[in-house]
């Protein structure tokens, strides 16, 4: 486990899967078959000309919701994977508070789906590879880490990186062409 600083915020515990053998939501292995869902997400998403981000989220081994970006498709710039993911558990459940569960994602989210964990009160983020431009959780704001926030959120960076990686910027690539 290594630990975020940051002048005006509080720590941040980020869990690295190599070294946190387990967690309140599994293992290493559970991580990486749960995030390989996400993958396939995050493959709809880019069958359907959209960025390749998948997220799903998890309470004690079952998932609430899953997502994939769609904000072209639905007119509607805050159809983020995770915000689908989480609307759809929301529904399922009947509550908007989503405590003691985990919010897989291909990619670091942005600060609105990180200020969507906070109010949904999701207790764990595990995400793949970082987002160096828009990420809001470790790149570039760290918006779990303030301290004016009433909610924490445990967070596991870097599960199945190369892979989350390799797809979202494959799909840039071949954007720019």
């Amino acid at each position: 486990m290594s630990v975020l600083k940051n002048r005006q915020f509080e720590e941040i515990r980020i869990l690295k899967p190599e070294t946190q053998t387990e967690i309140e939501t599994g293992t290493e292995a559970t991580h990486a078959s749960w995030m390989r869902e996400a993958l396939i997400l995050a493959d709809a998403a880019q069958q359907r000309g959209e960025v390749p981000v998948g997220a799903l989220l998890v309470r004690d081994g079952k998932v609430l919701g899953r997502g994939f970006n769609q904000p072209i498709s639905q007119s509607d710039p805050t159809a983020h994977a995770e915000i689908q993911a989480i609307r759809a558990a929301a529904a399922q459940e009947g509550n908007y508070r989503l405590p003691n569960s985990t919010l897989y994602v291909t990619v670091e989210p942005c600060s609105m789906c990180a200020g969507a964990l906070v109010h949904a009160r999701i207790s764990h983020l595990v995400f793949g590879a970082r987002e160096p431009r828009a990420g809001a959780v470790l790149s570039t704001l760290q918006v779990l880490s303030n301290p004016n926030l009433n909610h924490r959120v445990d967070v596991t960076e870097g599960v199945l990186e190369d892979e989350c990686g390799a797809l979202i910027s494959s799909f840039f690539r071949e954007r720019r062409k």
